[in-house]
């Protein structure tokens, strides 16, 4: 059982959506506008939003600028905006998938599943045991709060910069194929083009700053996580 909240202002969606994820036994909770998004999201824990883009008072890209500044839940998009544009800056803000209206109900709860999957139960709603820990070199990564540190400097990552991140610091040295980054980070059943794993990587480089040269990219091939000689 997940608790998701339903961002769309039109309430046929919501109704739709909400029968579809219930029957599975999901909680849904409907905001209709971005603001409101936000201001629930500030009062109780989700495990995975969807979020309409076009709203009034504050759109879905706006919204989840805002969540994300004080808690990492998982997002899916919805959107009738089919431009590649559009979907790489949601991925540069953090946003899991994207779904396009029309849609169908069951591949959007299909899609809902794989994300929760992947992150089980959102960290912000329980303590999930002994944190993991891992450094290499200058840079400290804890699984368990997904958090990163550059030495004493927090690095604010997006949840995909930092799903793609773990996926190499566990398979560090090795080299690993675009297909193969997309199959962990987004699952198997996703669809994604090579160029979207670039733009994620390089976002992650950007975000890493200094540290970013841990990331090797390997022509023809895909990246690698090198660690540097101590």
């Amino acid at each position: 059982m997940a608790k998701i909240l339903i961002a769309d202002d039109e309430e046929d969606i919501f109704e739709l959506i909400k029968g579809f994820a219930e029957r599975e036994g999901n909680i849904c909770v409907h905001a209709k506008n971005g603001q409101q998004a936000v201001e629930l999201c500030k009062a109780q824990n989700f495990d995975l939003i969807i979020m309409d883009v076009m709203m009034d008072e504050m759109d879905g890209f706006t919204a989840c600028k805002e969540i994300f500044k004080f808690k990492k839940i998982p997002v899916i998009m919805l959107t009738a905006l089919g431009a590649e544009y559009d979907k790489l800056y949601g991925f540069d803000i953090g946003i899991q998938d994207y779904v396009t209206k029309p849609f169908s109900p069951r591949e959007l709860l299909a899609r809902c599943n794989v994300i929760l999957r992947r992150f089980g139960k959102n960290p912000d709603n329980e303590n999930s045991g002994p944190s993991q820990e891992e450094i290499f070199g200058n840079l400290k990564i804890n699984k368990t709060a997904r958090t990163v540190f550059a030495g004493d400097r927090q690095i604010e990552l997006s949840v995909k910069e930092f799903d793609i991140l773990v996926f190499l610091t566990e398979h560090k040295n090795q080299a690993l194929s675009r297909r193969q980054i997309i199959d962990s980070v987004w699952g198997t059943d996703y669809y994604c083009d090579d160029r979207t794993v670039d733009w994620q990587i390089k976002l992650l480089r950007r975000s890493l700053g200094k540290d970013a040269d841990y990331i090797q990219t390997l022509r023809g091939v895909g990246y690698k996580f090198a660690e540097k000689n101590k």
